[in-house]
Protein backbone atom coordinates (compact mmCIF):
# COMPACT_ATOMS: atom_id res chain seq x y z
CA UNK A 1 0.00 0.00 0.00
CA UNK A 2 2.91 2.34 0.67
CA UNK A 3 3.93 2.03 -2.99
CA UNK A 4 0.46 3.16 -4.04
CA UNK A 5 0.49 6.13 -1.66
CA UNK A 6 3.97 7.10 -2.86
CA UNK A 7 2.97 6.94 -6.53
CA UNK A 8 -0.11 9.11 -5.92
CA UNK A 9 1.85 11.66 -3.94
CA UNK A 10 4.80 11.86 -6.34
CA UNK A 11 2.61 12.31 -9.42
CA UNK A 12 0.53 14.99 -7.72
CA UNK A 13 3.61 16.91 -6.54
CA UNK A 14 5.27 16.62 -9.96
CA UNK A 15 2.21 18.22 -11.51
CA UNK A 16 2.35 21.09 -9.01
CA UNK A 17 6.07 21.61 -9.65
CA UNK A 18 5.64 21.40 -13.43
CA UNK A 19 3.23 24.33 -13.34
CA UNK A 20 5.96 26.49 -11.81
CA UNK A 21 8.35 25.87 -14.72
CA UNK A 22 8.29 27.04 -18.33
CA UNK A 23 8.80 23.55 -19.73
CA UNK A 24 5.10 22.78 -20.11
CA UNK A 25 2.83 24.82 -22.41
CA UNK A 26 -0.64 26.12 -21.43
CA UNK A 27 -2.19 23.31 -23.49
CA UNK A 28 -0.72 20.66 -21.17
CA UNK A 29 -3.91 19.96 -19.23
CA UNK A 30 -6.28 19.71 -22.23
CA UNK A 31 -3.85 17.40 -24.06
CA UNK A 32 -3.32 15.14 -21.05
CA UNK A 33 -7.05 15.04 -20.30
CA UNK A 34 -7.85 14.14 -23.90
CA UNK A 35 -5.37 11.26 -23.82
CA UNK A 36 -6.75 10.04 -20.48
CA UNK A 37 -10.38 10.11 -21.64
CA UNK A 38 -9.78 8.79 -25.18
CA UNK A 39 -6.97 6.25 -24.65
CA UNK A 40 -5.91 5.35 -21.10
CA UNK A 41 -9.31 4.99 -19.44
CA UNK A 42 -10.91 3.05 -22.35
CA UNK A 43 -7.95 0.65 -22.38
CA UNK A 44 -8.30 0.03 -18.65
CA UNK A 45 -12.05 -0.51 -18.94
CA UNK A 46 -11.78 -2.83 -21.93
CA UNK A 47 -9.27 -5.05 -20.15
CA UNK A 48 -10.85 -5.18 -16.69
CA UNK A 49 -14.54 -5.43 -17.62
CA UNK A 50 -13.75 -8.15 -20.17
CA UNK A 51 -12.46 -10.33 -17.30
CA UNK A 52 -15.01 -9.32 -14.67
CA UNK A 53 -17.09 -12.02 -12.99
CA UNK A 54 -20.31 -10.87 -11.36
CA UNK A 55 -22.55 -12.71 -8.90
CA UNK A 56 -26.07 -11.72 -7.88
CA UNK A 57 -25.00 -11.68 -4.23
CA UNK A 58 -22.87 -8.61 -4.99
CA UNK A 59 -25.81 -6.55 -6.22
CA UNK A 60 -25.80 -4.31 -3.13
CA UNK A 61 -22.09 -3.60 -3.57
CA UNK A 62 -22.56 -2.65 -7.23
CA UNK A 63 -25.57 -0.45 -6.44
CA UNK A 64 -23.90 1.59 -3.69
CA UNK A 65 -22.01 4.10 -5.93
CA UNK A 66 -25.23 4.78 -7.87
CA UNK A 67 -27.03 5.69 -4.66
CA UNK A 68 -24.17 7.89 -3.45
CA UNK A 69 -24.05 9.79 -6.75
CA UNK A 70 -27.80 10.45 -6.78
CA UNK A 71 -27.65 11.68 -3.17
CA UNK A 72 -24.67 13.90 -4.09
CA UNK A 73 -26.64 15.54 -6.91
CA UNK A 74 -29.56 16.28 -4.60
CA UNK A 75 -27.44 17.50 -1.69
CA UNK A 76 -25.00 19.70 -3.61
CA UNK A 77 -27.77 21.26 -5.68
CA UNK A 78 -29.82 22.00 -2.59
CA UNK A 79 -27.09 23.16 -0.22
CA UNK A 80 -24.72 24.62 -2.82
CA UNK A 81 -27.23 27.17 -4.08
CA UNK A 82 -28.06 28.24 -0.53
CA UNK A 83 -24.41 28.94 0.35
CA UNK A 84 -23.86 30.94 -2.84
CA UNK A 85 -21.92 28.48 -4.98
CA UNK A 86 -22.03 28.97 -8.75
CA UNK A 87 -23.56 26.36 -11.04
CA UNK A 88 -20.13 25.27 -12.29
CA UNK A 89 -18.84 24.84 -8.73
CA UNK A 90 -21.85 22.76 -7.72
CA UNK A 91 -21.29 20.54 -10.76
CA UNK A 92 -17.60 20.14 -9.86
CA UNK A 93 -18.56 19.00 -6.36
CA UNK A 94 -21.04 16.47 -7.76
CA UNK A 95 -18.45 15.02 -10.15
CA UNK A 96 -15.80 14.68 -7.43
CA UNK A 97 -17.76 14.28 -4.19
CA UNK A 98 -20.27 11.97 -5.84
CA UNK A 99 -17.66 9.59 -7.28
CA UNK A 100 -15.07 7.59 -5.33
CA UNK A 101 -11.49 6.77 -6.30
CA UNK A 102 -12.35 3.07 -6.27
CA UNK A 103 -9.76 2.01 -8.86
CA UNK A 104 -6.37 3.65 -8.31
CA UNK A 105 -6.59 3.93 -4.52
CA UNK A 106 -9.48 1.63 -3.66
CA UNK A 107 -8.33 -1.60 -5.30
CA UNK A 108 -4.77 -1.59 -3.88
CA UNK A 109 -6.08 -0.70 -0.40
CA UNK A 110 -8.74 -3.42 -0.59
CA UNK A 111 -6.13 -6.01 -1.51
CA UNK A 112 -3.77 -4.82 1.23
CA UNK A 113 -6.35 -4.65 4.02
CA UNK A 114 -8.97 -7.24 3.01
CA UNK A 115 -7.08 -9.76 0.88
CA UNK A 116 -8.10 -11.35 -2.42
CA UNK A 117 -11.67 -11.99 -1.24
CA UNK A 118 -12.16 -8.33 -0.43
CA UNK A 119 -10.49 -7.32 -3.68
CA UNK A 120 -13.05 -9.30 -5.69
CA UNK A 121 -15.88 -7.31 -4.08
CA UNK A 122 -13.98 -4.05 -4.56
CA UNK A 123 -13.65 -4.75 -8.30
CA UNK A 124 -17.42 -5.15 -8.59
CA UNK A 125 -17.98 -1.82 -6.79
CA UNK A 126 -15.46 -0.17 -9.09
CA UNK A 127 -16.50 -1.55 -12.46
CA UNK A 128 -20.26 -2.16 -12.15
CA UNK A 129 -20.71 0.73 -9.76
CA UNK A 130 -18.36 3.70 -9.96
CA UNK A 131 -17.25 3.32 -13.54
CA UNK A 132 -20.75 2.76 -14.91
CA UNK A 133 -21.89 5.87 -13.03
CA UNK A 134 -18.98 7.81 -14.56
CA UNK A 135 -19.77 6.58 -18.08
CA UNK A 136 -23.51 7.23 -17.84
CA UNK A 137 -25.01 9.44 -15.12
CA UNK A 138 -21.90 11.53 -14.50
CA UNK A 139 -21.22 12.09 -18.20
CA UNK A 140 -24.86 13.03 -18.75
CA UNK A 141 -24.75 15.36 -15.74
CA UNK A 142 -21.52 17.03 -16.91
CA UNK A 143 -22.87 17.53 -20.43
CA UNK A 144 -26.07 19.06 -19.11
CA UNK A 145 -24.25 21.29 -16.62
CA UNK A 146 -21.87 22.66 -19.27
CA UNK A 147 -24.45 23.03 -22.06
CA UNK A 148 -26.29 26.20 -22.99
CA UNK A 149 -29.94 26.53 -22.20
CA UNK A 150 -31.03 25.45 -25.69
CA UNK A 151 -28.86 22.35 -25.79
CA UNK A 152 -29.71 21.41 -22.24
CA UNK A 153 -33.32 20.88 -23.30
CA UNK A 154 -32.44 18.39 -26.07
CA UNK A 155 -32.22 14.85 -24.66
CA UNK A 156 -30.87 13.52 -27.96
CA UNK A 157 -27.84 15.85 -27.78
CA UNK A 158 -27.11 14.78 -24.20
CA UNK A 159 -27.46 11.08 -24.97
CA UNK A 160 -25.16 11.48 -27.97
CA UNK A 161 -22.44 12.75 -25.63
CA UNK A 162 -22.88 9.71 -23.42
CA UNK A 163 -22.82 7.09 -26.18
CA UNK A 164 -19.83 8.74 -27.87
CA UNK A 165 -17.90 8.97 -24.58
CA UNK A 166 -14.80 6.79 -25.29
CA UNK A 167 -14.89 4.90 -21.98
CA UNK A 168 -18.58 4.09 -22.56
CA UNK A 169 -17.74 2.71 -26.01
CA UNK A 170 -14.99 0.63 -24.40
CA UNK A 171 -17.47 -0.67 -21.83
CA UNK A 172 -19.90 -1.80 -24.54
CA UNK A 173 -17.08 -3.47 -26.49
CA UNK A 174 -15.85 -5.24 -23.36
CA UNK A 175 -19.31 -6.67 -22.72
CA UNK A 176 -19.83 -7.70 -26.35
CA UNK A 177 -16.41 -9.36 -26.54
CA UNK A 178 -16.70 -11.26 -23.24
CA UNK A 179 -17.20 -14.64 -24.98
CA UNK A 180 -13.90 -14.14 -26.84
CA UNK A 181 -10.46 -14.67 -25.37
CA UNK A 182 -8.03 -11.78 -25.82
CA UNK A 183 -4.62 -12.81 -27.20
CA UNK A 184 -1.77 -12.23 -24.78
CA UNK A 185 -0.37 -9.34 -26.83
CA UNK A 186 -3.74 -7.55 -26.82
CA UNK A 187 -4.01 -7.94 -23.04
CA UNK A 188 -0.46 -6.61 -22.63
CA UNK A 189 -1.11 -3.57 -24.83
CA UNK A 190 -4.31 -2.74 -22.92
CA UNK A 191 -2.53 -3.19 -19.61
CA UNK A 192 0.33 -0.86 -20.56
CA UNK A 193 -2.01 1.82 -21.91
CA UNK A 194 -4.30 1.56 -18.90
CA UNK A 195 -1.38 1.83 -16.49
CA UNK A 196 -0.69 5.37 -17.74
CA UNK A 197 -4.00 6.57 -16.33
CA UNK A 198 -3.05 7.04 -12.69
CA UNK A 199 0.24 8.98 -13.15
CA UNK A 200 -1.08 11.15 -15.97
CA UNK A 201 -4.39 11.90 -14.26
CA UNK A 202 -2.74 12.91 -10.98
CA UNK A 203 -0.08 14.91 -12.82
CA UNK A 204 -2.91 16.77 -14.59
CA UNK A 205 -4.72 17.39 -11.30
CA UNK A 206 -1.51 18.62 -9.68
CA UNK A 207 -0.86 20.91 -12.64
CA UNK A 208 -4.25 22.55 -12.02
CA UNK A 209 -3.90 22.68 -8.23
CA UNK A 210 -3.60 26.30 -7.07
CA UNK A 211 -3.59 27.06 -3.37
CA UNK A 212 -3.67 30.83 -3.74
CA UNK A 213 -7.45 30.75 -4.23
CA UNK A 214 -8.02 28.32 -1.37
CA UNK A 215 -9.58 30.84 1.01
CA UNK A 216 -12.24 31.85 -1.50
CA UNK A 217 -13.08 28.19 -2.17
CA UNK A 218 -12.82 26.95 1.41
CA UNK A 219 -16.60 26.74 1.86
CA UNK A 220 -17.21 24.68 -1.26
CA UNK A 221 -14.17 22.50 -0.58
CA UNK A 222 -15.29 21.81 3.00
CA UNK A 223 -18.81 20.97 1.84
CA UNK A 224 -17.50 18.55 -0.78
CA UNK A 225 -15.02 16.79 1.49
CA UNK A 226 -17.45 16.46 4.40
CA UNK A 227 -19.93 14.75 2.11
CA UNK A 228 -17.35 12.53 0.40
CA UNK A 229 -15.38 11.44 3.44
CA UNK A 230 -18.05 11.55 6.18
CA UNK A 231 -21.68 11.66 5.02
CA UNK A 232 -21.43 9.27 2.04
CA UNK A 233 -19.70 6.50 4.06
CA UNK A 234 -22.22 7.02 6.87
CA UNK A 235 -25.08 6.52 4.39
CA UNK A 236 -23.46 3.32 3.10
CA UNK A 237 -22.90 2.01 6.64
CA UNK A 238 -26.57 2.47 7.53
CA UNK A 239 -27.72 0.80 4.31
CA UNK A 240 -25.33 -2.14 4.66
CA UNK A 241 -26.34 -2.88 8.23
CA UNK A 242 -29.95 -3.07 7.08
CA UNK A 243 -29.13 -5.65 4.38
CA UNK A 244 -28.28 -9.35 4.80
CA UNK A 245 -24.81 -9.22 3.25
CA UNK A 246 -21.65 -11.09 4.20
CA UNK A 247 -19.10 -9.25 6.40
CA UNK A 248 -16.47 -9.16 3.64
CA UNK A 249 -18.99 -7.60 1.24
CA UNK A 250 -19.92 -5.04 3.88
CA UNK A 251 -16.29 -4.12 4.57
CA UNK A 252 -15.20 -3.87 0.93
CA UNK A 253 -18.29 -1.88 -0.08
CA UNK A 254 -17.83 0.60 2.74
CA UNK A 255 -14.11 0.96 2.00
CA UNK A 256 -14.74 1.71 -1.67
CA UNK A 257 -17.41 4.32 -0.95
CA UNK A 258 -15.25 5.97 1.71
CA UNK A 259 -12.42 6.56 -0.76
CA UNK A 260 -11.18 9.98 -1.89
CA UNK A 261 -12.86 11.87 -4.76
CA UNK A 262 -12.44 10.19 -8.14
CA UNK A 263 -9.57 11.52 -10.25
CA UNK A 264 -11.46 10.79 -13.46
CA UNK A 265 -14.38 12.81 -12.09
CA UNK A 266 -12.08 15.80 -11.74
CA UNK A 267 -10.82 15.22 -15.29
CA UNK A 268 -14.43 15.12 -16.52
CA UNK A 269 -15.14 18.40 -14.74
CA UNK A 270 -12.05 19.95 -16.32
CA UNK A 271 -13.02 18.69 -19.78
CA UNK A 272 -16.42 20.41 -19.46
CA UNK A 273 -14.96 23.56 -17.85
CA UNK A 274 -16.90 23.00 -14.62
CA UNK A 275 -14.72 24.82 -12.08
CA UNK A 276 -11.61 22.66 -12.65
CA UNK A 277 -9.77 24.51 -9.86
CA UNK A 278 -12.28 23.37 -7.24
CA UNK A 279 -12.29 19.85 -8.69
CA UNK A 280 -8.49 19.75 -8.42
CA UNK A 281 -8.64 20.93 -4.81
CA UNK A 282 -11.15 18.19 -3.99
CA UNK A 283 -8.76 15.54 -5.30
CA UNK A 284 -5.59 17.19 -3.99
CA UNK A 285 -6.88 17.44 -0.42
CA UNK A 286 -9.22 14.46 -0.52
CA UNK A 287 -6.64 11.80 -1.36
CA UNK A 288 -4.29 12.36 1.62
CA UNK A 289 -7.22 12.89 4.01
CA UNK A 290 -8.89 9.69 2.87
CA UNK A 291 -5.97 7.52 3.99
CA UNK A 292 -6.90 8.48 7.55
CA UNK A 293 -10.69 8.57 7.24
CA UNK A 294 -10.91 5.19 5.49
CA UNK A 295 -9.03 3.51 8.34
CA UNK A 296 -11.41 5.14 10.82
CA UNK A 297 -14.47 3.95 8.91
CA UNK A 298 -13.14 0.41 8.74
CA UNK A 299 -13.48 0.24 12.52
CA UNK A 300 -17.26 0.47 12.10
CA UNK A 301 -17.68 -2.86 10.30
Amino acid sequence: MMAVISLLGVCLVLGVLARRTDRFPPQTVPVLNSFIIAVALPALVLRVVHKLEFHAALLAAAASPWVVFVVAVALFRGVGARVGLKRESIAALVLTGGLSNTAFVGLPMAEALLGREGLAVAVVVDQLGTFLVLATLATLFAARASAGEGEALRPAALMRKVVTFPPFIALVLALVLRPLHFPEWVDTVLERLGSTLTPLALFSVGFQLQLRGLRARAGGLALGLVFKLVLAPALVVLALWALPVEPIVRKATLMQNAMAPMVSGAILASEHKLDPELAALMVGFGIPLSFLTVLIWMQWV
